[in-house]
């Protein structure tokens, strides 16, 4: 029975996310030491560009987590992207949702776990132009 649903292929990595006990420390270190480009701090979150690759070091809500890693894959339609995967029995830890309005984009997110328990998201950066030019 072919599925109703599109084919999703996770190919390009969008942003990595480390877990840090100390945000200033590693942004100091990651900053000056390592030369990486820094774009800004959000709250607990500080943010480089690294190549294509937009790295995210910055503290966990939960007291006893110090470190961990979250890859974010790039998807075009995380709609989309979260039917199919759910379609495949891939149980989502948070639903798609609007994380941020930057000034030409909203990003949207969505987390789930691999069998290992490590944590995986879908991210998808909607052009708001886009969304004018439906509504026109």
């Amino acid at each position: 029975m072919e599925s109703s649903v599109g084919t999703v292929h996770l190919d390009e990595i969008g942003q990595i996310a480390l877990t840090v006990d100390n945000q200033e420390t590693a942004k100091t270190f990651y900053r000056d030491v390592l030369g990486m480009k820094f774009l800004f701090d959000a709250g607990v979150m500080t943010f480089f560009q690294c190549g294509t690759i937009r790295l995210l070091i910055g503290t966990s809500e939960h007291p006893t987590v110090t470190s961990g890693t979250i890859l974010y894959f790039r998807v075009p339609d995380i709609q989309a992207a979260h039917a199919a995967l759910k379609e495949k029995a891939v149980h989502f830890e948070q639903e798609p949702h609007l994380v941020a309005r930057m000034k030409s984009h909203d990003l949207w997110l969505a987390t789930l776990k691999d069998p290992a328990g490590n944590t995986l998201a879908l991210m998808s950066e909607v052009s708001r132009n886009h969304e004018e030019e439906k509504s026109v």
